[in-house]
């Protein structure tokens, strides 16, 4: 697994330093104005309020990110959606309100990659929060546009949180020994790991996730290994409604619903993220539950219909009503 896992990380990264749109690992930089979005969209699952919170996007190459499929098929997919293969990737946070704790779903990318993600914090403002008051982050795992908003300017982003992770991501990332071990152009994947989580370990504000346990009353983690070694997804249910939290189980709408076998360069162990996508799409059709996904186009919330060999993806009908 840790072979692989490297190996991955060192495909991932050549992509990166070879995308045309100029964007690095490191440092991105775009020509293109960048238009202000409201950045936030609230709903209601039960009693519980979910504000999806938009970090942004970025420009991704899926054509050379997306195998598995031909790629005249990954093409044809994209033109069919009124898109091409350079697509725009959403990445979404959501932040639950339950009681009187505030509790995020991931952190988005902080300051990593650059000026078109990073806008949390200013969406959270947008909507009358403080980065102070929330209580808890639960993170579906240890990628840099997932955990890298936990630190700004060498500080806690939000310093009163609790960090929940899965074990297997926090062993593995988090281990010196495993950053050693790393080729040269992987480093800085546990870097940017290590950097945005080992502070708040070290203060002792990061647990693990305990199969089996209730966060908060109504949130509950979901282990679906294969995107990376500790990946979670988080099934929220409240007054008979149910909502899950996919993290990176999906990352092109335009292809992976039609064709769910396609998976994608950032995936550690391919064939896993594949099962788990399978087993988590068909739960959520036949349980016609809400989805919210970090990468579908923002909001992100919505629902999955199956059908023989393939989903429909049936983003939510937009509401100023209270359900």
């Amino acid at each position: 697994m840790k072979h692989k896992l490297l190996l991955k990380a060192r495909v991932l990264v050549a992509l990166l330093f070879t995308f045309p749109i100029g964007f690095t690992a490191k440092a991105q930089t775009t020509d293109a104005k960048l238009l202000d979005q409201p950045g936030y969209y609230k709903m209601q699952v039960g009693d519980v309020e979910v504000i999806a919170l938009s970090d942004g996007t970025i420009p991704l190459d899926m054509g050379k990110l997306l195998f598995n499929e031909k790629p005249e098929t990954i093409e044809k997919l994209f033109k069919d959606n009124f898109q091409t293969t350079m697509a725009e990737s959403s990445t979404n946070v959501y932040l639950v309100r339950t009681g009187n704790k505030l509790v995020l779903i991931d952190a988005g990318a902080g300051q990593l990659l650059g000026p078109t993600l990073g806008k949390l914090v200013n969406n959270l403002a947008k909507v009358g929060y403080k980065p102070e008051q929330i209580d808890a982050i639960l993170i579906t795992h240890f990628h840099v546009d997932h955990v890298g908003g936990l630190m700004q300017d060498g500080k806690l982003t939000f310093p009163n949180a609790t960090i929940y992770a899965g074990q297997r991501d926090i062993d593995y990332w988090l281990s010196e020994e495993n950053a050693k071990k790393a080729p040269a152009d992987a480093k800085w994947l546990f870097d940017g790991a290590q950097k945005s989580v080992s502070p708040s370990l070290k203060a002792g504000k990061t647990k693990a996730l305990k199969a089996g346990e209730t966060l908060f009353s109504v949130i509950k983690p979901l282990a679906t290994p294969g995107h990376t070694p500790g990946h979670t997804s988080y099934i929220l249910e409240s007054k008979g409604q149910k909502m899950i939290f996919l993290g990176d189980i999906v990352h092109a709408v335009a292809v992976q619903f039609a064709k769910p076998a396609v998976t994608i360069h950032f995936d550690v162990d391919s064939p896993q993220a594949y099962a788990q996508r399978v087993k988590v799409f068909n739960a959520a059709a036949s349980g016609k539950y809400w989805v919210a996904g970090a990468h579908l186009p923002f909001p992100g919330t919505g629902h999955i219909r199956a059908e023989k060999d393939h989903y429909i993806w049936i983003p939510a009908n937009y509401s100023t009503i209270a359900q």
